[in-house]
């Protein structure tokens, strides 16, 4: 069964306390990352012009990309709605390639820690959101459809057809069969979850961890209620699936 864990991917877009995002690059081959954008996020606007801080601490440094790879970057970050300001921990090749392409070094904005030498982005807390009830679908999703629920939990009360795809910076309800693909805490939030009550999903996601249905689910959730949930493991994050009933 095909896993990706947010330890081990190239890509890793989460909040931060800031009022920017954040995008952790690891493993030293762009193309893997940018593979990563379109399987997680396709070609459409995902975001809604949210800034990116680009953290590059982990990014090995005998590996800095090319002018023309670094476009491509920033050309499909664009293309799923961010706006990349700012780096952090980055080499002298990504320094150069993302001052030139009007990026500023950021300070005390990435997880890791990581220091630039020049003059930080400025950034303010972000206020608190806004309560928000759940975006509530009553129709069947068809192959192809699909529904995103910002800043809310996503309630589907039809069946998700193969190739529909259902998502949510919160939970994601589905009170039918769910036989395409949900992600719940699509912008990070790890204690969002999926519930379903007859689970035969594609791919089910919390928080950018996620878990295909390449070679079937355990027989004790297939086509019964279930939830899935991120848990810590041995130093990893990983996704557990449990049946309701």
């Amino acid at each position: 069964m095909h896993r990706s864990n947010a330890t081990d991917t190239p890509l890793e877009i989460r909040p931060t306390d800031w009022s920017v995002l954040c995008a952790r690059l690891r493993g030293g081959r762009l193309e893997a990352v940018l593979a990563e954008l379109e399987q997680r996020y396709g070609r459409s606007g995902f975001f809604e012009g949210e800034p990116l801080v680009l953290d590059l601490a982990q990014w090995p440094a005998e590996h800095d990309p090319t002018a023309l790879e670094v476009e491509a970057l920033l050309r499909a970050l664009r293309g799923i709605g961010l706006q990349p300001v700012g780096y952090t921990g980055a080499s002298a090749g990504w320094t150069e390639a993302l001052r030139g392409r009007g990026l500023l070094p950021a300070t005390d904005v990435a997880p890791s820690g990581a220091r630039a030498a020049a003059s930080p982005v400025s950034v303010a807390p972000a206020p608190p959101p806004a309560p928000a009830s759940a975006l509530v679908v009553e129709r069947p999703l068809r192959s192809g459809q699909q529904v995103y629920a910002r800043g809310r939990d996503l309630v589907v009360l039809a069946m998700v057809n193969p190739g529909a795809e259902v998502i949510a910076d919160g939970h994601v309800h589905v009170y039918a069969p769910l036989r395409g693909r949900a992600l719940a805490g699509a912008r990070g939030d790890a204690q969002a979850r999926v519930f379903a009550l007859a689970f035969e999903a594609e791919l089910v996601s919390v928080a950018g961890v996620y878990q295909t249905a390449e070679h079937g689910w355990p027989d004790a959730v297939r086509g019964r209620a279930t939830q899935v949930r991120l848990v810590h493991a041995e130093g990893r994050e990983t996704l557990r699936l449990e049946p309701l009933n």
